[in-house]
């Protein structure tokens, strides 16, 4: 599938290193820690930087790295819970960490810069609309999606990773809808495979998913099937970030050229979805639960089986992927990964 680059702010990669940040004031906004270091993109309004946590120093060549793990925070946007977990991860695999690297990169709120000494460049966004690939508000318009393209770029530069053969991208909750989405509309596959480098999609517990139709889970009890859903008390069901319509100016110039390229091109995508079989709130604070997000299903461990099925279903053939639950497990990264 090809796609056209993206028309509204292309990112000018700069290479893959860290960069220190401005030492922060304590206050009171909803993030209580930002990374010391961050890493740079070139863009036409001047270079912009999204913080970043690295399990391992950048900006030089890494031979020994032959696994790299992109893992996306939560709503909360808490880098170094996600960072721990990534670790602890590969302690609990029992994996080599000197030949695996670690990167939580940060998706600022507006509000993240209130009471501080903030980068005038620092990338935010207005609520959690990074998980959707929407422009940043400031300061660039540059979709959260474009960021993840830039960071599996800088990964697959033979220069500095000459051994990389795989690259995971992974999230939990919001960090989940972020990957599933891009899992669909990004360029990374293509980005990937031009350099040899296997891409791994993880998708743990998040609240929505992208339907490609407008049929939605019916559900009788603990059973389910795919069906119509009438838009009469909802009509922005099927509307970006829950369906195709209205999509963000990087999924319009990509992916939504051609949608049905897109779906089959991910259908066949090595992507792995874990469902904590403890995940059954339908009251969870951070549950989706707008009508669109209420239209996949009453809580996301129902959600994720009913849209595995209904992908499964539209692709019998050229099909990759997986459905895994963690048993007992409710809505913790922690313990998912």
């Amino acid at each position: 599938m090809r796609l056209r680059p993206n028309r509204t702010l292309p990112i000018l990669l700069l290479s893959l290193s860290l960069v220190p940040l401005v030492a922060l004031a304590q206050s009171d906004s909803p993030v209580s820690v930002i990374p010391s270091q961050a890493f740079r993109v070139g863009t036409p309004n001047g270079p912009a930087l999204i913080p970043l946590e690295s399990s391992q120093a950048l900006g030089r060549p890494l031979p020994q790295i032959r696994r790299a793990i992109v893992l996306i925070h939560g709503l909360k946007r808490n880098v170094e819970s996600a960072f721990r977990t990534g670790q602890g991860a590969l302690s609990a695999a029992g994996a080599e960490g000197r030949e695996t690297l670690v990167l939580t990169p940060q998706f600022l709120n507006e509000e993240d810069a209130v009471g501080r000494l903030f980068a005038a460049n620092l990338l935010r966004w207005h609520g959690s609309s990074w998980d959707s690939g929407q422009p940043a508000v400031a300061s660039a318009p540059v979709s959260s999606f474009a960021i993840l393209d830039t960071l599996v770029t800088s990964l697959c530069n033979r220069a500095n990773f000459p051994n990389l053969t795989t690259i995971v991208l992974a999230g939990h909750s919001a960090g989940g809808q972020t990957i599933q989405r891009y899992a669909v509309t990004g360029r990374a596959q293509q980005i990937a495979a031009a350099a040899g480098i296997h891409l791994r999609f993880v998708v743990a517990n998040p609240s929505s998913y992208l339907y490609f139709s407008d049929d939605r889970p019916i559900f009788t009890g603990e059973q389910f099937r795919s069906g119509p859903f009438s838009a009469d008390n909802c009509p922005q069901f099927n509307r970006w970030k829950y369906g195709p319509l209205d999509p963000p100016p990087y999924v319009a110039d990509g992916a939504a050229s051609n949608w049905k390229a897109a779906e089959d091109a991910y259908a066949a995508s090595d992507v792995i979805y874990l469902l904590g079989t403890s995940d059954n709130d339908p009251h969870h604070p951070e549950l989706d639960k707008t009508c669109a997000g209420e239209a996949e299903g009453p809580m996301r461990f129902a959600r994720g089986r009913a849209y595995f099925a209904y992908l499964h279903a539209r692709h019998p053939s050229g099909w990759n992927q997986r459905l895994r639950f963690v048993p007992h497990v409710a809505h913790s990264a922690e313990e998912m990964f």
